[in-house]
Order: C-alpha cells, then sequence, then structure tokens
C-alpha cells in the first residue's frame, strides 16, 4: 500500500487501546442504564393511570425524535459540571432506554395469556406474578434484541468525542491531526471496532436461533 504509513499504526496502537477502554466501559455502563430504564419504562406505560403513562410516552417519543448527537450536546451544555464521560454514559442509557422499552412490552405482550391466567388461578400477588413468571419469560425472549442495541450503542460511542469524552475515535483523530496519518489511523480504529463488534454480533445471531427454537 503506497503512501501507507504503517509506523503510524505502531505508534498510535497503543493510544487507541488507552481510548478503547473508556469506549468500552461507556458502551457497558450505558448498557446497564439502558435495560433498566428501559424495563421501568416500559412498566411505567402499563400503569392504570393516565398520569403516569403520557409523560412516559411523551418524554420516550421526544427521546426517539431527537439525534443521539443533539442530546449528548444539549446534556453538556446544561450540565457544564459534570464530568463529560458521566454526561455520555447517561444520554447514551436514556437514548437507547427509549428503544429497549419498546422491546420489553413487545417481550411482556408476548408473554402467553395463560400464564397470567394461572397466576390470577394461584392467587399470586401482582409483585409475584411479575417477579417469578412474566418478567423472566420476558427478559429471556428479548436478550437477543437488547444484544443488538448493546452493539448499537458501541458502535455509536464515537459522537461521544463531541463532548471531549476521550473515547478511540477521540484519540484517533488527536493522533491524526498531530501526525498527519488520519488515513493510518482511521483505518485501525475501524479494524478494532469490526474485531470487537462482529464476533458479539455473531453470538446474538447464535442466542437468538437458540431461543427461538
Amino acid at each position: 500500500m503506497n503512501g501507507f504509513d504503517w509506523n503510524a499504526v505502531g505508534e498510535s496502537l497503543p493510544l487507541l487501546l488507552e481510548g478503547f477502554k473508556v469506549t468500552l466501559l461507556a458502551t457497558v455502563l450505558g448498557t446497564l442504564v439502558a435495560a433498566v430504564l428501559g424495563l421501568v419504562v416500559a412498566m411505567a406505560g402499563r400503569a392504570p393511570s393516565t398520569f403516569v403513562t403520557v409523560p412516559v410516552r411523551l418524554v420516550t417519543e421526544f427521546v426517539r425524535s431527537t439525534p443521539l448527537l443533539v442530546q449528548l450536546v444539549g446534556a453538556a451544555a446544561l450540565f457544564t459540571t459534570v464530568e463529560p464521560l458521566y454526561i455520555g454514559i447517561t444520554v447514551l442509557g436514556v437514548h437507547y432506554a427509549a428503544y429497549t422499552s419498546e422491546v420489553y412490552r413487545a417481550g411482556i405482550d408476548g408473554v402467553p395469556k395463560g400464564q397470567w391466567e394461572a397466576c390470577r388461578a394461584l392467587s399470586l400477588s401482582p409483585r409475584r406474578t411479575w417477579q417469578a413468571v412474566i418478567l423472566p419469560q420476558a427478559v429471556r425472549n428479548v436478550l437477543p434484541a437488547l444484544g443488538n442495541y448493546a452493539i448499537s450503542m458501541f458502535k455509536e460511542t464515537p459522537f461521544l468525542a463531541v463532548i471531549t469524552v476521550q473515547e478511540m475515535v477521540f484519540e484517533a483523530r488527536k493522533y491524526g491531526a498531530e501526525q498527519f496519518a488520519y488515513t493510518e489511523v482511521f483505518t485501525l480504529a475501524g479494524l478494532i471496532f469490526l474485531v470487537a463488534s462482529y464476533p458479539t454480533s455473531l453470538l446474538m445471531r447464535k442466542l437468538e436461533k437458540r431461543l427461538g427454537h
């Protein structure tokens, strides 16, 4: 490859791996926020009171209808004293919670009606019904979809660079600007993303097939 600076690849690799640690941390914690908050939103959406369901629906639609980039910049402008990484993790989690809530809703709706009727026949309390019967089945059914959202979040962590989170793409852009080696460093960053995400996507596909049987 004429003009391709392999020395730049070797020099930038440690920097990118340091940034990758931040990328991975943001993905893991953001996924946890999205998984927990998404379940809370899905449950709140089934509340009997419109005073709960309407605000939840409006906020969810707002989050879905605005770009992640805008949400990041807006949150960073509002919370100037908060560490950018914490802002990024929270915004990623909230953004994807709006989507995982729909996944949970579909999983809950997919639980056979006979399960609900059996719980009523056994006089199980609502809490016991949800904890012991409904949620274990619903979560099991939606695990592949949640995994796919985690992969999507991982690939969108480069947006965190706009609020100065020093993740992998931030480090790549910084090195590229200093050494004029954008092609080399961004190629390497892309390969790292590929190596990290592709096996995970295959695992999610295998899990989906296994749970589908």
